[in-house]
């Protein structure tokens, strides 16, 4: 069965990889014929990502995760505590 499984994975992987060399080519032949074209949608791209709050929203959802892992933590000794407490000696 594990045969089947890793056949299908080495498929996969090679259709996508051949999938983002043919996207590769396209682009580069894209941005040879079209080279201010090109630069400007890179301009463009730079420019929207940087207006995009990408850092502001990973700094938030950082935050989030400290806040909860504190109590998250105290209850997972707890319960270790107690484990330990119920074994028989």
């Amino acid at each position: 069965m594990t045969g089947a499984r890793g056949d299908i994975a080495e498929q996969g992987l090679r259709y996508t990889k051949e999938q983002w060399d043919q996207v590769l080519t396209q682009t580069e032949d894209f941005v040879r014929s079209n080279p201010t074209r090109a630069l400007l949608y890179g301009v463009g791209a730079g420019f929207i990502l940087n207006r995009l709050p990408i850092f502001r929203i990973f700094g938030v959802f950082v935050r989030l995760v400290l806040f909860a892992l504190k109590p998250a933590l105290l209850i997972y000794g707890a319960s270790k505590v107690y484990q330990m407490a119920k074994e028989p000696e």
